[in-house]
């Protein structure tokens, strides 16, 4: 069996909270972008922008992974970046893992107004492997890659 684990250790974790989601079927480098747009912010901030990034109101900025990617009005001017996209799959699973960490705070007594994110991070989860049948006698891979997310929030 897997050892699971924070990738981020802390010497006090009385006033910090944590979640994780395993096997999120969504790309690791997706999920990557989408976490480091919403590191630093707070809960009820990032909870605000990720609504507006599933209704196509706000795009989150691909730094790495960006090739022939378009550019996205007014991303400039907020994140210095204009290469961005709607990650509307990724954005409705952080939001259920800023729910997740939220209750994990109200249950540690912490004031759930005032929350931070102090980590958030995307790895690489277990990837099916499948095969697609191809014209004479020929395969193709179609693999299915998967994350696994974490955060970390402290009240401020």
């Amino acid at each position: 069996m897997p050892r699971w684990g924070y990738s981020v250790k802390l010497r006090d974790e009385s006033e910090v909270a944590k979640a994780v989601l395993r096997n999120v079927p969504v790309h690791p480098k997706i999920m990557a972008e989408v976490a480091r747009a919403i590191n630093g912010m707070r809960v009820d901030e990032a909870r605000r922008y990720l609504r507006a990034v599933i209704e196509k109101r706000e795009a989150v900025p691909f730094r790495r992974a960006h090739g022939k990617q378009a550019h996205r009005r007014g991303l400039a001017d907020k994140w210095g970046w204009p290469v961005g996209r709607y990650p509307v799959k990724a954005a409705r699973y952080m939001l259920k893992l800023l729910d997740n960490v939220e209750a994990n705070a109200a249950n540690k007594n912490l004031d759930v107004e005032r929350l931070k994110i102090i980590h958030v991070a995307a790895h690489k989860g277990i990837t099916l492997k499948r095969w697609m049948p191809r014209a004479w006698g020929r395969a193709t891979p179609r693999n299915r890659v998967h994350s696994h997310i974490e955060i970390m929030v402290r009240e401020v």
